[in-house]
Parts: structure tokens; C-alpha cells; sequence
């Protein structure tokens, strides 16, 4: 699964390719902050069954953050987000959302799954395959899966972490692994993260 890193690292990347003239080190944080934000149930998941990539790896949350965003930015009379942080504050929050999706939420569903539509439709859900052209069968695709394979819900599904390595009451000797890469696909995501955020920092300066 992807790490916080990796996570950070796509953020990043949605950052500096977005933030166009409001690029400066505050608002890459709150871009971050907000990439981040979906790993925070992993904690939740210590305490309520199945909550790790559900509660807020849902894409629920960035919709709600696009409904309210929209209504304040577009349709509201006055703006209270422009009113207090400008044009300034508007644009980040924007590139948050987007970070929220694309850095935040996207890189899990592709790995392993997360509960897409939590609360209104609780089943873990994955974006894993590939597509082929083939000389002898055509098109070929397994994103698609119709082999009825048992549903997974929050009652039955368990992701582990470092914080929480094993579903119920833990042994002793129990073993935390906190990932920071885990292939080497990843290690040039965050190398490309970095150096596009630093790129970007130099290029300001």
C-alpha cells in the first residue's frame, strides 16, 4: 500500500503543478495538510471496526468539500471565503480538494481498495488491472471483475498499519512495520514529488 510518503509525494506534485502564482512554502502546507487527511483514520480504525480507508478515504469527503466550496465561491452573494483569505484562499482550496482526491484518496483505491462510498454504500472497492491488445484475444481488461468474489465491508475487512497491525487484541511481540516505499514505482513518485516541489521552490526564489 502506499505510504504517507508517497501520498505526499503526488500531493506535492498536485501543488506545484496548480498553485500557479500562489505557489509559496504556507500554501504547499495546507496542500499537504490536506493529503494527508485521509491516513488520520487509520487512528479511528483502533477504536471502531473497519473505519481505516473508510471514513475518510471515501470519496463522500471531497464531494462534500466541492458542494461547499461551490456554494460559497459561485453562488453565494458574498463570499466568505474570498471575503477573509482573497483570491489567494480560493485557489488553495481548490488545489486542496484536488490534492484531497488525486494524492489523498486515489493512490489507496488503486492499491488494495478503500470503501469509496462510505457511509451510504459500505463496500471496499478496487481500481487494480490492466488493459491489453492482443494479436490473438483482442482487448483484454481485468479492472472489471465479475467473478462474485465475497463482498468486503467494514464488518469483515481489516487493512494493517503501524499503528494498527492486527485486527482485535494484539500480542506482545507483535511487529509495526511504518512503510516508506515499497517498490521502486514508488520511489520514483517521490523522487519526482520532491524534485518538482523543489524545482518549483528554486524557481520562485
Amino acid at each position: 500500500m502506499p505510504s504517507t510518503v508517497v501520498h505526499l509525494a503526488i500531493g506535492g506534485i498536485v501543488a506545484a503543478a496548480l498553485l500557479g502564482e500562489e505557489f509559496d512554502g504556507r500554501a504547499v502546507a495546507v496542500v499537504l495538510a490536506a493529503t494527508a487527511v485521509p491516513d488520520l483514520d487509520t487512528f479511528v480504525g483502533l477504536y471502531v471496526q473497519g473505519a481505516h480507508r473508510a471514513l475518510l478515504h471515501t470519496l463522500v469527503v471531497p464531494a462534500m468539500a466541492t458542494v461547499a466550496l461551490t456554494y460559497d465561491t459561485r453562488l453565494s452573494r458574498v463570499s466568505r471565503l474570498h471575503t477573509r483569505w482573497g483570491a489567494r484562499g480560493t485557489r488553495v482550496a481548490w488545489v486542496a480538494v484536488a490534492a484531497l482526491v488525486f494524492g489523498g484518496i486515489l493512490p489507496d483505491l488503486m492499491t488494495n481498495g478503500v470503501n469509496a462510498f462510505y457511509p451510504f454504500y459500505d463496500r471496499f472497492l478496487t481500481v487494480d488491472g490492466e488493459l491489453l491488445l492482443s494479436n490473438q484475444r483482442g482487448v483484454v481488461q481485468t479492472f472489471v471483475d465479475l467473478s462474485g468474489a465475497p463482498d468486503r465491508t467494514t464488518e469483515n475487512t481489516h487493512y494493517w498499519t503501524g499503528v494498527d497491525p492486527t485486527p482485535g487484541q494484539e500480542p506482545t511481540n507483535v511487529e509495526r512495520i511504518f512503510p516508506v516505499v515499497r517498490s521502486g514505482f514508488q520511489l520514483l513518485v517521490v523522487g519526482l514529488g520532491a524534485f518538482t516541489l523543489g524545482a518549483r521552490f528554486l524557481e520562485e526564489r
